[in-house]
């Protein structure tokens, strides 16, 4: 008999989640299982250093629906994506946390969302339980900046994903951009839908998000709207350099506006004012050489194939046709 097509594929990137795998495959096979859905489970080992890497051999060998990806060194959340999405078979792609802050049992309102003929759903996270100022206040500025610059109205930019099995094997993604993903989609031309989903507290273990991932999204945002604004990405370096000469430029004038304002003193002589524009001049400079050396990489990238990963080994059981017969 052959093997049927699959419907679904659920992609999972993870990293040093061992306390999270056992519970997470549980009640993802559960749930698609009583939905009644052809599916596939695609969990993308990102350099883990704990036992999460042994876990899914010991998965993959009793589940023949899952494919364990293994990448040759820890690359990231966004790089450890695309690896999976590109290992993937199904007609439909989910891509959701490993931590179970995307629930799976909200896995068949997508489903039948996209079902209508979207090619992207996203789930809007409510009652969100994470840090009011580490996580929900900038996620809010920042999804306000992206419906801004990208003129795509997804309220939740984050969360639950699942787009077209197709469309998401065709996505390069580049470190950072399955933050922008309803924005790629959009700009792309495709229809992107929202639906409800909660966002329960992590199951276990301790969460690898920090605030500093909220500067890297700022400059996200501002490459994206240079994108679409020009239609042409290393940024980050650049930018933070660029970000720290133009605060302490600001600061410096601060100071002599202060000594204008409260002591009378000349500001346009002084040596501090002579750098504060210098470091202005700097700021633009450095901002300048990041977008061309990103324009470059994207050039060089389209160019050559190249991928931003290496699969160490690929885990996945074949299924027995015996077991197929009985499904």
């Amino acid at each position: 008999m052959s093997e049927r097509a699959i419907e679904l594929s659920v992609v999972t990137p993870m990293h040093n989640e061992e306390l999270c795998i056992r519970e997470f495959h549980r009640r993802v096979t559960s749930v698609l299982s009583e939905f009644g859905i052809e599916y596939e489970i695609v969990i993308v080992n990102d350099g883990s250093t704990d036992s999460t890497g042994a876990i899914i051999r010991e998965l993959a060998d009793a589940d023949p629906r899952l494919t364990g990806v293994f990448l040759a060194r820890n690359r990231g959340q966004c790089t450890a994506i695309y690896a999976g999405m590109q290992h993937t078979r199904g007609k439909y792609v989910v891509i959701m946390d490993g931590d179970l802050q995307h629930p799976p049992e909200e896995l068949p309102a997508l489903v039948t969302k996209i079902r209508e003929g979207w090619d992207m759903v996203k789930g809007v996270r409510t009652n969100r339980s994470e840090s009011l100022v580490l996580r929900r206040i900038p996620s809010r500025i920042a999804n306000y900046l992206l419906r801004a610059t990208s003129k795509c109205d997804v309220k939740d930019m984050g969360g639950l994903s699942i787009l077209r099995g197709d469309l998401a094997r065709t996505l390069h993604l580049r470190e950072g951009q399955h933050r922008l993903l309803p924005a790629l989609v959009h700009g792309l031309g495709g229809s992107v839908a929202e639906t409800p989903t909660s966002a329960p507290p992590r199951f276990a273990g301790k969460s690898h998000y920090g605030l500093g991932r909220s500067v890297d999204v700022f400059f996200d945002i501002i490459l994206l709207w240079f994108q679409n604004s020009f239609k042409q990405r290393p940024v980050y370096l650049f930018g933070r350099i660029a970000l720290f000469l133009f605060l302490a430029a600001s600061a410096i004038m601060v100071w002599l506006l202060y000594g204008k304002i409260f002591y009378g003193e000349h500001m346009g002589t002084r040596p501090p004012f002579l750098g504060a524009v210098l470091f202005y001049l700097a700021s633009l400079g450095f901002m300048s050489t990041g977008f061309i050396l990103e324009v470059l990489s994207n050039v060089l990238a389209a160019q050559t194939g190249a991928k931003p990963y290496q699969v160490r080994e690929i885990v996945r059981r074949q299924r027995d046709p015996a077991e197929e017969a009985t499904d």
